[in-house]
C-alpha cells in the first residue's frame, strides 16, 4: 500500500460520524457543538423571519421539515466546523397543489469553468466564500407551511405550523 492510500485512511478514521437526527446529535459526546450548531441556524432563521407560527388551514397539508447535519474539514483532516441545517422535505408537495415550478439556485459547472478560465487569462485573483443564509433570498409566490423544527417547538404552541414569508 503506498503512502497516499496509507494517509487517505487515515483521514476517514478520524473523521466524525455525522447525526441523521437532532436527537442523536443531541445524545452524544460532541452534543454541545450540534446543539450550538442548530441554535445558530435556527437563530439565522428567526432573526430572517423567515416565517409566522399559524394554524394549518383545513385544506392543506404542512409539509415536514428535518435537520441535516455535516462537518466541515480543514485542508489538512481537521475539523473546522459543525454545520446543522434545516430542509423541508419538498418531496412531499404536490405539483399544481403546493407548487407550479421548482427552481435551484445551482450553478452550472461549465460555467464555473469559464469565470475560471477568464480569471486566469486576465490574471484576476479569484474569492470563494459561504453564504450562510442564501436560500432565504428566494421569493415565493404560493403559501407554504412547514411544521416547526423538530426539537424547537415553541411551547404551548406546539400544534402551529411555520408560514414560510413570501
Amino acid at each position: 500500500m503506498d503512502v497516499a492510500a496509507v494517509d487517505h485512511l487515515a483521514c476517514r478514521a478520524d473523521q466524525v460520524i455525522e447525526p441523521h437526527t437532532i436527537e442523536e446529535a443531541l445524545s452524544r459526546d460532541d452534543a454541545d457543538k450540534w446543539r450550538t450548531a442548530a441554535d445558530s441556524e435556527y437563530n439565522s432563521l428567526l432573526e430572517n423571519q423567515t416565517w409566522d407560527l399559524v394554524e394549518l388551514p383545513h385544506d392543506r397539508e404542512a409539509i415536514p421539515c428535518k435537520w441535516v447535519f455535516k462537518v466541515k474539514y480543514r485542508e489538512d483532516g481537521s475539523i473546522e466546523c459543525y454545520k446543522a441545517r434545516l430542509v423541508a422535505k419538498g418531496y412531499a408537495q404536490k405539483h399544481g397543489i403546493d407548487y407550479d415550478e421548482t427552481f435551484s439556485p445551482v450553478v452550472r459547472f461549465s460555467s464555473i469553468r469559464v469565470l475560471l478560465s477568464f480569471a486566469l487569462q486576465h490574471n484576476m485573483h479569484i474569492h470563494q466564500m459561504d453564504v450562510v443564509t442564501a436560500f432565504l433570498h428566494g421569493k415565493l409566490e404560493e403559501e407554504i407551511y412547514i411544521t416547526q423544527p423538530s426539537g424547537y417547538s415553541v411551547k404551548g404552541k406546539e400544534s402551529l405550523v411555520c408560514r414560510l414569508k413570501k
